[in-house]
């Protein structure tokens, strides 16, 4: 690992987030001193893995402060720790959602927390009560779990005069939760626990960022393993601009995938795996070459290249050639079922919605989203408020609680340039022997397209072996379905039980 020729002390001095310099202006007059973290503290038992634990749960706020030790930032975590003597070998994992703007109550509450909210699988959630049950799935058999929200999200906030555009970028939100993680290793003596973490979508993003603070800048904090659930590291080969080809490359696998769920293609195949395995070959082969070939396609080759097209996707000869061979995601999800008189979701295209008429590109809204959006907001402000006496007037900001977001590494996400994370991970697994990475991936997602995940994770710069994929029958938040919650759990729970 690459070292830096400085002590630990100035290593965490530096370490302090940028925005500390920013945050600790002169005042012209004095402020009032924060109240102390608010914090609940409350014990449980439950069954996770099929082993009985007892455990305790911390709710509330860590303040993150400047360098002159005033506080800027309170971060809202849940922290779930076994109870008993203290295990050198115990693991802790750190766990986010995305957006970015998101609270973690979709991992919280819908995958790993010791109870969950129960909602029909592709179908929408209703009005409440929803069912907050007890979680098997968790993973805390085998690791204690942080759930973080980020200033802005979740109960997350800035304080005094901060303001929470100091916190939202891809570099900034990165350093705050790599401050948040020191401090919590800091307050549980857990700085040589095997350590692992995670996020879902842009907590993809957050992850390889995180650790480029983590390992990369200040080499302070030593990972086990990242968890990527619904991954986008590079935004580029997925955006939706004129010129960008990739863009319909990355999205195909995903819209055979769809199709075949559907029954929508013109020779339905049997298996699936097969069947996407043959998308991929015709992606990246005979699709990607006649894109690039633009005006230069022959008739011919035009026309083999959309028959095979049609025959992957579900759509017609007739669209396709109307579309110039190009499909975007929002008129896929328009277009597949056109004739049923329903469209599908982006999040998860498993789910089906009605759209006020069936004229237009694009649908009216996203059915996996609207349809469950109203019972994890219910569930964690039931749960938290309730079991864990977690006691606050502030509201619980599900997604969508952040401003205009810094997109800056060397340049700015701005139409013309896009983030591209993945080089923090593949110099991490470079430079630290011991780290892995888990990848999970739902087929009906086309939030975080599985094959423009392998694309990332499969570039040069990876070492061989380290980088693992798995597979599920749902899309973005692939816990939703019963089956694939477990199998999830056991394939995280094999993987850091494999790093530990």
């Amino acid at each position: 690992m690459t070292m830096l020729r400085l002590s630990l002390a100035a290593a965490l001095l530096l370490a302090a987030p940028a925005f500390a310099q920013e945050a600790a202006k002169p005042e012209s007059k004095a402020e009032a001193p924060p109240p102390a973290p608010n914090r609940s503290v409350t014990k449980h038992k439950g069954v996770f893995g099929g082993v009985p634990i007892s455990y305790t749960a911390t709710a509330g706020e860590t303040f993150l402060k400047d360098k002159d030790g005033k506080p800027i930032a309170a971060i809202y975590a849940t922290s779930y720790v076994k109870d008993g003597p203290a295990d050198p070998k115990r693991p802790v994992t750190f766990l986010y959602n995305g957006g970015p703007g998101s609270g973690s109550v979709w991992l919280h509450m819908g995958a790993f927390g010791p109870k969950r909210v129960k909602i029909p699988d592709a179908k929408d959630d209703g009005a409440p009560p929803y069912p907050i049950i007890d979680n098997p799935e968790s993973l805390l058999d085998v690791t204690d779990i942080v759930f973080i929200d980020p200033v802005g999200t979740g109960w997350s906030y800035p304080l005094g005069k901060t303001e929470g555009k100091v916190f939202w970028g891809v570099t900034q939100d990165a350093k705050s939760v790599a401050d948040f993680i020191r401090l919590w290793l800091n307050e549980n003596g857990r700085w040589n626990a095997p350590k692992f973490i995670g996020g879902e979508s842009y907590g993809t993003t957050r992850s390889a960022a995180l650790i480029n603070q983590l390992e990369g800048q200040y080499n302070d904090v030593a990972v086990n393993g990242v968890i990527l659930i619904s991954t986008i590291l590079d935004f580029g080969a997925e955006a939706e601009t004129e010129g960008n080809e990739m863009q319909y490359v990355v999205t195909l696998p995903s819209m055979a995938a769809v199709a075949h769920y559907h029954k929508a293609l013109p020779q339905q195949p049997a298996a699936l795996e097969p069947f996407l395995d043959a998308a991929r070959e015709f992606a990246r082969g005979p699709y990607i070459t006649a894109l690039l070939k633009g005006n230069a396609l022959s008739a011919e080759e035009r026309a083999s290249v959309r028959k095979q097209l049609a025959g992957y996707t579900g759509l017609s000869e007739d669209y396709l050639e109307r579309a110039n061979l190009r499909v975007s995601p929002d008129r896929f999800y328009k277009e597949l079922l056109r004739t049923r008189g329903t469209t599908v979701g982006r999040l998860d295209a498993r789910y089906v919605g009605i759209d006020y008429d069936n004229a237009g590109e694009g649908p009216d809204n996203d059915p996996s989203f609207y349809g469950i959006d109203g019972s994890y907001t219910a569930a964690i402000n039931s749960y938290a408020r309730g079991d864990l006496g977690y006691k606050t007037e502030r509201s619980y900001v599900t997604i969508g609680g952040v401003g205009e977001w810094d997109w800056k590494l060397g340049g700015r996400r701005d139409g013309t340039t896009y983030v591209n994370v993945a080089p923090y991970l593949s110099r991490a697994l470079r430079e630290n022997s011991g780290l892995k990475v888990f990848v999970g991936q739902g087929y009906y997602d086309f939030a975080t397209p599985f094959f423009g995940a392998e694309q990332s994770l499969t570039r040069p710069g990876f070492p061989a072996g380290r980088v693992e994929f798995h597979y599920y029958q749902a899309g973005h938040m692939m816990y939703v379905h019963d089956a694939d919650l477990a199998k999830l759990s056991a394939d995280i729970r094999g993987f850091i039980n494999r790093q530990k």
